[in-house]
C-alpha cells in the first residue's frame, strides 16, 4: 500500500505505534500532536489520508475537520476516539470524515479501515487529475466552452500567447470581450505591468480625447490640475479601448498616430510623450462595413486588426449552455453562500431553446438570482420569467452522455421551431439565429423530416 498519512493525536505512545504500524504497510507518514501542529503539516505538504485524534489539547477533532478539508480537499479523514459512539460517528462524518475507529483497537480492523481510506484516496486523485484533463479542454483561464467556435478562440489564444501582437477582439455585447482582454493581458509579456480599461461609448465624445491623452492646467474650463491620460497610465502595459467602434473620426486619427509614432500630447500641451502601450480593442459593430460606409478609418482598422479574435453569441454555442449554467452556480453559491446542485432538465430545455439577446452577461446575471432565490437544491422550470419558458420537456435522458443529451434537446428544439415556422426551414432559421446552410446540416443530420412536419400542421 503506498500513499501518504498524516497521524493527528497528542498520545506520544499512540503516535509511536501507529508510525511503526504504518510504516509496515509501506505508507509514508508524518506526525503530530496537537490541532495546530498538524495544521502546519497539512499547510507544507499534500496528504491523502489523515488520522485524526478526536481529543486534541488545543482543540476538538471533528471542529478540526473543515480546517483539513479547506487545506487539503482531497484527503481522506478518518476520526480515532475513545468515546465512541454513534451520535459521534455521525459528527464526524456530516463535518466531512470518511470513516472512524476507536481505541483501543486490533491492528486488522485499523488496516482495513486505512485500505479502505487509501482507495477512496486513490479514486479522489483520478477524480481530481479528469477534472483537470476536462477543464483544460473545456476553458482558458475563465472562459469556458467545448462548441467548435469557442475551440478555435482558444487555438487564437494559445498561438498569441507571450507575444505583444495588437488585439481585434469582436462579438455582439455581452459574449465576453474585456474577459478575454483580461487573459490575453495575463498571458503577455506585460503581465506584471498596467492593464487600463476604457469603455469608448460610456465617455462623452467632448470628455473622451482628455481620458485617452490627459489633460494640462487650464486646458479647459475645470481642468484645475494636469491630469495623465489611459495611454500614460497604461505605459509599458495594456490599454484595453472597448466599443472602438464608436469612437469619432477625430478621435480615431489621434489613436493612430500613437500606434505608428508611440508619441501622445495631452489637451492643452504642445509636449510630445513617448509612450509603450500594447493596444487591445473590442467592438460589437461590423468594423469592415463601417469603413465601407466611411465611418471608420481604413488605416486605422488594419493597424488594430493584426490578430482577431471573434467571440460568438451564446445561441451559437448551445453546447456550452450547460457548462457555463454548472459554473455560474458554483460562482452564485460561493458568493451568496447557497448550496444549490443544479438545474432540473425542463430548465435546461428551456435554456437551450431560449435566444440570449443579453449572451452570456444575461445568463450569469439570471444564474445568479436563480441560486439567491431557490429554496431547494435544484432550480426548477417555475423559478425561470415566464418570457423564458417553454413547453414541458420530456426526455429520456437515463443513462445517457451529455453530448446524447444535447442532441435530443436540440433535435426537439428544430422540431418545435420547424412547427411554428410552418415547416418553412429559411423562417425556422431565422429564429433559431443560425444560418440556413447550419440548420440544413442540422436537420440532415439529426434525421428530421421537415416535409412531414409540413404535413402534421397543414
Amino acid at each position: 500500500m503506498s500513499g501518504k498519512i498524516l497521524v493527528i493525536d497528542d498520545d506520544p505512545d499512540m503516535r509511536f505505534f501507529l508510525e511503526k504500524a504504518l510504516k509496515k504497510l509501506q505508507t509514508d507518514c508524518a506526525l503530530a500532536g496537537s490541532v495546530s501542529e498538524g495544521e502546519k503539516i497539512l499547510s507544507e505538504d499534500t496528504w491523502d489520508i489523515v488520522l485524526l485524534d478526536y481529543k486534541l489539547p488545543d482543540g476538538n477533532g471533528v471542529a478540526f475537520v473543515p480546517v483539513i478539508k479547506r487545506l487539503q480537499p482531497n484527503a481522506v479523514i478518518v476520526i480515532m476516539t475513545a468515546f465512541g459512539s454513534r451520535e459521534l460517528a455521525m459528527q464526524a462524518i456530516r463535518a466531512g470524515a470518511y470513516d472512524y475507529f476507536t481505541k483501543p483497537f486490533k491492528l486488522e480492523e485499523m488496516e482495513i479501515v486505512i485500505r479502505r481510506a487509501m482507495e477512496r484516496a486513490r479514486l479522489l486523485r483520478e477524480i481530481e487529475q479528469l477534472r483537470q484533463e476536462r477543464e483544460s479542454e473545456v476553458k482558458w483561464e475563465n472562459i469556458i466552452g467545448i462548441s467548435p467556435p469557442m475551440r478555435e478562440v482558444y487555438r487564437i489564444l494559445k498561438r498569441i500567447e507571450d507575444t505583444d501582437i495588437t488585439v481585434l477582439i469582436t462579438g455582439e455585447s455581452g459574449t465576453g470581450k474585456e474577459l478575454i482582454a483580461e487573459a490575453i493581458h495575463r498571458h503577455s509579456p506585460r503581465r506584471d505591468k498596467p492593464f487600463i480599461k476604457l469603455n469608448c461609448v460610456a465617455i462623452p465624445e467632448g470628455l473622451l480625447e482628455s481620458e485617452l491623452f490627459g489633460y494640462e492646467k487650464g486646458a479647459f474650463t475645470g481642468a484645475h490640475r494636469r491630469k495623465e491620460g489611459k495611454f500614460e497610465l497604461a505605459d509599458g502595459g495594456t490599454i484595453f479601448l472597448d466599443e472602438i467602434g464608436d469612437m469619432s473620426p477625430a478621435t480615431q486619427a489621434k489613436i493612430l498616430r500613437v500606434i505608428q509614432d508611440k508619441v501622445i500630447e495631452h489637451v492643452g500641451g504642445t509636449t510630445p510623450r513617448q509612450v509603450d502601450v500594447r493596444i487591445i480593442a473590442a467592438t460589437n459593430k461590423d468594423l469592415t462595413q463601417a469603413v465601407k460606409d466611411g465611418n471608420f478609418r481604413e488605416d486605422l482598422f488594419f493597424r488594430l486588426n493584426v490578430m482577431s479574435v471573434h467571440l460568438p453569441p451564446l445561441r451559437k454555442r448551445s453546447e456550452d449552455i450547460p457548462l457555463l449554467v454548472e459554473h455560474f452556480i458554483e460562482t452564485a453559491n460561493r458568493k451568496h453562500n447557497r448550496h444549490v446542485i443544479g438545474v432540473t432538465r425542463d430548465v435546461m430545455a428551456c435554456f437551450l431553446a431560449y435566444a440570449w439577446p443579453g449572451n452570456v452577461r444575461e445568463l450569469e446575471n439570471l444564474m445568479e438570482r436563480l441560486v439567491v432565490m431557490s429554496e431547494s437544491e435544484w432550480i426548477d422550470r417555475e423559478a425561470l420569467p415566464e418570457f423564458m419558458r417553454v413547453r414541458e420537456a420530456s426526455f429520456d435522458l437515463e443513462g445517457k452522455s451529455l453530448p446524447e443529451i444535447l442532441e435530443e434537446m436540440e433535435r426537439a428544439l428544430i422540431i418545435e421551431t420547424l412547427k411554428k415556422s410552418a415547416g418553412i426551414q429559411a423562417r425556422a432559421a431565422k429564429r433559431l439565429g443560425i444560418t440556413e446552410r447550419s440548420l440544413w446540416h442540422r436537420v440532415k443530420k439529426l434525421g428530421i423530416d421537415p416535409e412531414a412536419i409540413k404535413q402534421s400542421i397543414s
